[in-house]
This record gives C-alpha cells, structure tokens and sequence, in this order.
C-alpha cells in the first residue's frame, strides 16, 4: 500500500552541512534480510545510542533510490538531517530521549519514481517512493511517498525496536524538494531545504500538527473554511476573548513574543484554507520551513516525545518493599534541564532525589506506602493536563528484612565520547546499593564543583574538562562552551539599490538570521542553488509559487496570496550560528538601507 499523509512545503534549497554535530556513524550491527528474500540486503548502523531501545523513542531513518556506490551521500544526508533536528526545540533539549538508526540498503537503481515530473522513469528501488503521491497525476509534485509494509520490514532490523516506540523517516535519492509526513515521515535527501522537511513532516507524525498554509496546491488560493471548531491544537474559529474566557486553545500563550517571530495570537489562514480559519503565529514551522516551532507546536511536540519514553526508566521495581534499605528511581536526563523528583511517605515529604534511605525515617511497625513522582518542569509546557508525569508506588513493610545488595560504580552516563555542551546537564549513574547512597563528585577544571548525580553546567567561554568520580571510577567530558562564530558576506557599503545579497558561513555551526527582530530563520543559500547567497528584494522573487527575500515581510518566505508590501527603507539583520554542542554562537547585525 502507498504511504499518502500530509505534505511539505515552503520551497527548494540544501542546508549546508553542520560539520561535526552529530558523532560518526560509529558501530554497523552487520547486513540482514528483510523477511522478503528477493528484497535487497541492509545494514543498521548506531547514529546515537543514549540507551536500551526499551527506554528511548527510536528515530530509524531508511535510505531509497541510494546505490551501493551511494552510501557514503546516504550517511552524509542522515548527518545534515539529523543535526537539523537538534538544533530545533524541543528536539534540542530531549535528544537525550532518542536513539538514531540508519538502514542503509543497497538500491539496484538510483532516485525515485515521477522525479521531478510524471513523465520521470520508475525506478526500481527497495522502498519505491516515488513523487506526486506515488506517480498519482491527481496528486501534487511534491508528495514524496513510501510503500508503507516494505518501510515496516527494513525497520523491523532494528533490534528490538517497534512501531510503538520508534519513528520512521525515509529519505528518497533526490534534490527535489519535497516530503509527506503520516504514519511515517518522509523527505527528500539531498535538497537544500530536505533537512528541514524533516522537522515539519515529524510535526505531522509525531505531534499530529496540521499544516498552517492557507493553500493546498501552490498557485491555488485555498477558500474558505467551513468546518466545525478543528480538532487542531493549533487551529481555531474562536476570538481571543473567547479562548481565555473558555480556557480553549492557546489561551495560555496568548500574547507572547512567538518563537517563530511576532506575538502569540490570531491570525487568518490555516488547514489549506484562507479565511474563516485561525492559527498562533504569522509563521512558525509549520507553515514556513526555517522557523522554529511556535510555543503551541512546540508544546505538543514536548507532550509527544516525552509520551514515547518511560520517565522513570528504572530503580527500585514497585511492590512490598522492606524499610531497612535504600530506594530508587532512575529518571530519565533531559540535555537541558533536570526532571523534578519528589519522595512522599504516608503522603508526607521526604528529602531525596534518585534515592531514599528508609532506616532514616524510623517507621512505626506496620505497613506504608512509598510513592516517587518525577515530572518534567519544562517552560515548554503550561497545560497541566499534557505535562510529563510518572509515579512509582512501594508498600513498606518493616517485618520484610532486605538482603544486602551492591552494584557496580557506574552503568550508566552522559556519552562521553563526545563534547557536552557549556549548559547542558551531564549525569552519572550508580548501581543501586541497598544499603547507602554512592557519592558522585564533580570537578570542572580540576576544581570541586559539587556533589549528586548530575551536574548543570554553566562554564564561561572556552574549552573545559568535566569529570565524574565516584566509587573509584572517574569519568571525564570535554566541555565545549566556545559559541561557534558567524561571518557575513555583503556587497561594499550599507546602502542598495533595488536588491542585494547576503552569505553567511561558519566553521563549526549552522547558521540562522532574523529580520526586523522577527523570528530566527535557518540560512540555506537560495532555494534553487545552496551555494548562493540569499537575495533580498523589495517584494521577493518568486519560486515555484513562493516568495523569498521580501524585506516587507520579514525577508522570508511568504504565502503566495498575501499582498507584500515593498521592503524599502533601512533594516537590520541579525545572524549567529548554533554548534554541535548545543552552543549559540555570538549575534552579530548589521543595518542596511535598500532604496528604489
């Protein structure tokens, strides 16, 4: 059966490639068979592993239309998709959450079916995605499809992964732009924008987001809306008055700076349609690729990852328990920030974090009840009802006597094979002795820096070594806290005429620019050519259908039907650059003046 599920949009450009963010493809689990015989052989390699497969949500990205010769663009475009990801919230924050698989497959032609056009060759490929919904000539080009049981069968060679705890994203052997996101998200390889198809189309699989443009196919102005209020989260008919006094929608965000530029509110268009329909923000990632998740986008996204891991991913299992001994829980390490933890005994507070010594408490013979809430106290979520919460209950029995138990002094971390970034939190894990709590001391820079399981960092500029000791093992992190620097390439002088252009590069980041103090936007060249630098104009140049580089709306892309006022007059532009490590580089601007 063909995968059909929404569809990506906003253009046609390639991401320049984010040297150095994600580790090297590092371990090849070997070559298996899809349960088809006559199928091409594949092999998994580990992209990012942070932890049994049982307890993370498993991001497996298969490659289509990518001849063995091919491999080595396969794993470059998996490198440039996947540090797109983390460099977008909430992905950033959570990937900590995720192991990355790629299953690469040896193709026995090159590309995929109807590319760019119906009278494109099939080719034969192990996925057969193809365009145009699957060479459907009553689809639109873009619709970049997957044949959903042979993606479920080279996916089932992940070890132990599964559909309820893993994601697919299939990318086809092409530089046309285009994607769909359903059950299963898809994208475009090599196009310059492909890497931010990604994100949108897993908005789409993961976050059950609805596209904001207010079209379907490009050139055909959606009408009016004419539907009941829309399950959308991020859809509605309601007035701002209406959302607060109801308490409906994005209530809780009304009214402030949106993430994706400009302020939380109401603004007309959404669900392919024009009119009669609202969404929270001008633009956000859902209607323009290069912006960031709106605050309601990135609410739903932070409810969905946090939904497909267990947040207390081990310790002491629940049941009668005695109360000489010690009790754990093991929650699980957000990158940038730590999950609260909170002991109750017969619903009374007791201190502790990851464990509690219950010969301490001195209980009176008889039966308790031990209780463990650790919940995420995220800023990315205000709904009470959505935040991530999980609770691991005992019953203590003083006449239970616990047989003494060690453990080993770590078996688990933060990777130590690559740098963590200069706020990130690192962790360490000790056995789980039932008769003392392991003490875990930090050092940054050879000098004492606390005590616990896990540390926040907050180093100043410049390299850093982290260490871990605890039972005699030692444990060392490189600490990255250098911003990643940012160049700007403009024609001589501050004043234009007419148009002009702007290049933006750096070494060792991803680049993004802003407008006008709008939202951040992804730097990716030029959507016909990455190696170009951006155009800016006064109503934008139109490009299949959308317009790029109009100072009168941002200098983004834009809907082709929203009337642009022309950009004349003097503007700043903002840029900076986002590391491997999660650092956000200095913002540098500059102001320019763009005359008729």
């Amino acid at each position: 059966m063909r995968y059909t599920g929404k569809i990506a949009d906003q253009g046609s450009a390639a991401m320049r490639k984010w040297a150095g963010f994600v580790a090297a493809l590092v371990l090849t689990a070997g070559i298996a068979v899809p349960a088809h015989a006559a199928e091409p052989a594949a092999s998994v390699t580990e992209v990012q592993v942070t932890g049994p497969v049982a307890q993370r949500f498993n991001l497996v990205v298969l490659g289509d239309g990518y001849t063995a010769a091919e491999q080595p663009k396969f794993f470059a475009d998996v490198e440039r998709h996947v540090s797109t990801l983390w460099s977008l919230e909430p992905f950033k924050s959570y990937r900590s959450y995720f192991n990355v698989y790629a299953v690469s497959i040896a193709s026995p032609e090159s590309g995929v079916d109807c590319d760019p056009s119906l009278d494109a060759p099939h080719r034969n490929t192990p996925l057969d995605m193809g365009f145009w919904g699957g060479c459907n000539a009553q689809s639109v080009q873009r619709l970049l499809t997957v044949d959903d049981a042979a993606a479920q069968r080279y996916a089932d060679l992940v070890p132990g992964t599964t559909p309820a705890n893993r994601q697919i994203l299939a990318l086809g052997n092409s530089s046309t732009y285009g994607g769909a996101g359903g059950t299963y998200a898809t994208a475009s390889g090599g196009n310059a924008l492909s890497a931010l198809i990604s994100p949108h189309e897993l908005g789409h699989s993961l976050g059950g987001l609805d596209d904001e443009y207010d079209y379907y196919a490009r050139g055909v102005p959606g009408g009016a809306y004419e539907g009941g209020e829309p399950d959308s989260v991020h859809h509605t008919l309601l007035t701002e008055p209406q959302m607060r006094a109801q308490h409906a929608k994005w209530w809780r965000w009304l009214g402030e700076p949106s993430e994706s530029g400009g302020t939380i509110g109401r603004f007309e268009g959404g669900l392919d349609t024009q009119t009669g329909v609202w969404r929270p923000s001008r633009h956000s990632m859902m209607k323009t690729l290069g912006y960031a998740f709106d605050q309601v986008g990135r609410e739903r996204m932070t409810q969905r990852i946090a939904a497909k891991v267990p947040l207390i991913a081990g310790g002491t299992p629940a049941g009668t328990i005695g109360a000489d001994r010690v009790v754990w829980v093991r929650p699980l390490h957000p990158v940038s920030h730590r999950l609260d933890v909170r002991w109750t005994l017969d619903g009374v507070a007791l201190p502790g974090r990851n464990a509690v010594d219950l010969r301490r408490a001195h209980l009176r013979p008889g039966r308790h009840t031990l209780t463990a809430t650790v919940t995420d106290p995220t800023p990315f979520v205000r709904d009470p009802a959505v935040r991530p919460s999980a609770t691991r209950t005992w019953t203590v029995d003083t006449a239970v006597v616990t047989p003494p138990a060690g453990g080993p002094a770590v078996v688990a971390s933060t990777p130590v094979s690559r740098p963590v970034g200069g706020h990130d939190v690192v962790y360490v894990e000790t056995g789980e002795p039932t008769g003392s709590i392991p003490e875990v001391r930090w050092a940054l820079d050879g000098r004492p820096a606390g005590t616990g399981s896990d540390f926040a960092l907050d180093a100043s500029r410049g390299a850093h070594t982290l260490t871990a000791t605890t039972g005699g093992t030692t444990l060392t992190w490189p600490v990255d806290a250098t911003g990643p620097t940012t160049t700007a390439e403009l024609p001589e002088g501050s004043v234009y005429h007419g148009s002009f252009t702007m290049r933006l590069k750096s070494p060792d980041g991803m680049p993004e620019f802003r407008v006008d103090g709008d939202g951040w936007h992804k730097y990716y060249g030029w959507p016909t050519d990455p190696a170009a630098p951006y155009l800016f104009t006064p109503r934008g140049t139109e490009i299949d259908g959308l317009a790029y580089g109009n100072l009168g709306e941002g200098g983004l892309t834009v809907s082709p039907f929203s009337e642009r006022k022309p950009g004349y007059g003097t503007h700043r532009i903002e840029y900076r650059s986002i590391d491997a490590a999660g650092n956000v580089g200095p913002t540098r601007s500059v102001t320019v003046t763009l005359l008729p």
